[in-house]
């Protein structure tokens, strides 16, 4: 070797970092060419119909799942709130004898740190009959006058009426389904019939008797409107046979979540023998059904941005075949396999991506107007959608979470650049040879 080889410098090789632009990673050459691979030619009209297609897929997958997952987060948010506001959160009642101190004890509760309200209730079944003799079974609670002017979820939702006869312990309270069922309005006699009533010498005769409607309540609950009456406590007790007694005492905390926490407290205010139970222990089923059902319908409708990643595939592995002539003359001009790799695979990322976004702004926006759609779409059809006399709630509500948006996201996107790699990866073991045989 010569002094002059020597000292001359071997030619660059076309993959080192510096041999052209198109070596950097994602450079400017490598996306200009995935760009005009996503634009529609002529011959390749079919490509970009399937393109189109994942495109659409991957929009209303996403957009579904962020919908179907706010409905049923604000439906359980909804239900939570409206049972929580007409039950309590812990439920006391007596082991070793009735509950006949349950001021002392009412008041005892309060004090506890956390406690809200401590409401005594006597409760009962009966039938109650309005106007035209119409009949419909009803659970009567007897609740002091304070105690339910307490509870905003009543007082603030009376539709017709007022709380003064209520509070005067002359009159009940009603919820609008039930009057509206009866025939009833405030002012109107209402008639109950229990079952265990007088003792006579023939036995256990039905107890019938007619209170005026004081007010008519409507908490958003079709369950609830429809099925309770609120009586003054000292009429409950006497019209139920339970003078001085009540069945049990209600509290409400400040944070229904801790409710573990607010336990040993309120044992300790007891001052006697006590069962507790929870909020989540009397509604377990209700809300484990609908936690299961979430589950389930975030799975099955993951499908559908599944699906729509497939038809990425296809339409890639097509692409890399009508394609097959300009990859020999990217790699003759020196492309690595790593660069023909990244163009196909920003190619078919970028369907991912943009139907990711769309998807993610439809589903925000139909969330944010979905009562107005449903009303939209009822007017439409003629019918009713999303009955409350079904769903239990007189709207339809949505909350979207954005931790569970982030992560639906997230999975559509894992799912489209996924789907990319086993086309790109073909597009990128291909040789010149090889690639111009698929022409």
């Amino acid at each position: 070797m010569t002094d002059t080889d020597a000292a001359t410098p071997a030619p660059e090789r076309s993959d080192s970092p510096t041999a052209s632009p198109s070596a950097r990673p994602f450079s400017a050459f490598e996306r200009m060419v995935a760009w005009r691979y996503l634009k529609a030619r002529r011959k390749e009209a079919f490509i970009s119909v399937i393109a189109g297609f994942s495109f659409v897929g991957i929009m209303l997958g996403v957009a579904t799942l962020i919908i179907v997952m706010a409905v049923m987060n604000g439906f359980r948010g909804e239900l939570i709130t409206r049972i929580l506001g007409i039950n309590g959160h812990v439920v006391v009642q007596p082991i070793d004898r009735p509950l006949d101190d349950y001021d002392a004890l009412a008041t005892r509760f309060k004090g506890v740190e956390g406690v809200k309200m401590a409401i005594p209730l006597v409760e009962g079944q009966t039938l109650a009959s309005g106007v035209g003799g119409a009949g419909t079974g009803a659970l009567v609670r007897g609740i002091r006058a304070e105690d339910l002017q307490a509870m905003k979820i009543v007082s603030d939702n009376i539709r017709s009426g007022d709380m003064v006869g209520f509070l005067a312990g002359e009159g009940v309270a009603i919820g609008s389904r039930m009057a509206q069922s009866l025939g009833l309005s405030a002012g109107d006699l209402i008639t109950l019939v229990a079952p265990e009533g007088d003792v006579t010498p023939f036995g256990m005769t039905p107890r019938v008797k007619a209170y005026p409607v004081s007010a008519i309540f409507e908490v958003g609950m079709s369950e609830y409107d429809s099925s309770i009456i609120y009586m003054p406590l000292t009429e409950a007790q006497l019209y139920f046979n339970a003078e001085g007694l009540v069945q049990s005492i209600e509290i409400f905390v400040d944070d229904p979540d801790d409710i573990d926490a607010m336990r040993p407290k309120i044992e300790a205010a007891a001052e006697r023998q006590i069962f507790i139970t929870d909020w989540r222990q009397r509604n377990q089923t209700f809300f484990s059904a609908l936690q299961v059902e979430r589950n389930v319908m975030f799975m099955i409708l993951t499908l559908i941005i599944l699906v729509a990643a497939l038809n990425i595939i296809s339409g890639l592995i097509m692409l890399v075949k009508d394609k097959g002539h300009d990859i020999a003359i990217l790699r003759t001009m020196g492309a690595t396999s790593g660069a023909v790799m990244r163009i196909f695979f920003m190619t078919g990322a970028a369907i991912g991506v943009t139907g990711t976004i769309a998807g993610f702004l439809l589903g925000v926006v139909v969330c944010l107007n979905v009562e107005s759609i449903r009303q939209f779409f009822s007017w439409i059809s003629g019918t009713t959608l999303f009955n409350p006399e079904l769903y239990f709630l007189s709207q339809l509500p949505a909350d979207m979470d954005s931790g569970e948006t982030i992560v639906v996201v997230v999975v559509a996107l894992v799912l489209s650049f996924i789907a990319t790699l086993i086309p790109s990866w073909r597009a990128s073991k291909l040789d010149p040879v090889q690639a111009l045989r698929y022409e």
